[in-house]
């Protein structure tokens, strides 16, 4: 359930952001009439998100036992790949998104293009759908209880609109680099978890041979079937007895992302633009 509630949470979260910006950007020029169009254009992108994970998983049962292993790993692999790129990207980027929003939009108006910003909508809903297609059905063939998993998905897009809408109508202040920073932490063991289970997917269809001795037994810890192993497995991506590829997977991704996203940023950068001449008035990142 956490895994899938972070998930559309965070993704949520930041095509709520987008649409929001757009939309007041559209209701402050007047252009009232082309929020009509901004909302087919959003439509359009959930139901072809919706169609790829759907066609995705139909596809993955229809397959023969070994391809359906296969098919499989390659998922993980593609969602680990795509949270490691999103989680990278935001972690250097959080502090100035909004203001970067905001600036692309208001460059689009200047064009004197409202179609531009309903264009910017439906990519940014494609974008962060695909990316959340891929993601929930790699975290639905690792969940253990596909029911919690749903529910948490639907609880985590909920709160993400309602976040959504609380900062269009500046009723909700949040840090969005915090927010980030703290998502993207869970997430990285998220990732992790999903690389274990894309090694374990592999020798199962056969593609990995070696090193399947169990490398430590987590079981005092992870209790199968507890509510401890939902939250264990679910935060930081433990099993209850992981084989040495799958520990070296999870470890070898987990600790040095773990690490770039804890990392302090943005004081040296600040320091240092003060510091410019003429430079007295820096824009502080947001």
């Amino acid at each position: 359930m956490i895994p899938t509630f972070v998930i559309t949470l965070r993704e949520g979260v930041e095509a709520s952001l987008i649409v929001g910006i757009i939309a007041a950007f559209l209701v402050k020029e007047g252009r009232r009439d082309a929020l009509r169009q901004m909302w087919i254009g959003i439509a359009i992108a959930i139901v072809l998100c919706t169609a790829v994970g759907v066609g995705l998983d139909i596809a993955s049962e229809e397959l023969p036992q070994k391809q359906q292993e296969g098919l499989e790993t390659i998922v993980g692999l593609i969602a680990v790949v795509t949270i490691s790129y999103m989680i990278i990207w935001m972690t250097r980027h959080s502090r100035e998104i909004k203001a970067e929003l905001e600036g692309g939009a208001a460059s689009a108006l200047a064009h004197g293009s409202a179609m531009a910003l309903v264009g910017m909508a439906f990519l940014a809903v494609l974008r962060e759908g695909f990316e959340t297609s891929v993601f929930l059905l790699a975290a639905f063939q690792d969940a253990t209880n596909t029911n919690g998993a749903g529910a948490g998905a639907v609880l985590g897009l909920i709160c993400a609109v309602g976040i959504g809408i609380g900062l269009y109508s500046g009723g909700v202040h949040i840090n969005l680099a915090k927010f980030f920073k703290i998502t993207g932490l869970v997430l990285v063991f998220v990732a992790a978890g999903l690389l274990a289970t894309a090694a374990h997917t592999a020798h199962e269809a056969g593609w990995i041979s070696s090193f399947q001795s169990e490398a430590v037994s987590l079981r005092w810890l992870v209790h199968p079937g507890t509510v401890s192993e939902s939250l264990l497995t679910g935060m930081l991506g433990l099993r209850p007895a992981p084989t040495q590829i799958e520990a070296f997977a999870y470890l070898v991704y987990a600790i040095p992302m773990a690490l770039f996203v804890l990392w302090p940023r943005g004081r040296k950068t600040v320091r240092r633009r003060i510091a410019e001449p003429g430079v007295g008035a820096a824009r502080t990142p947001a």
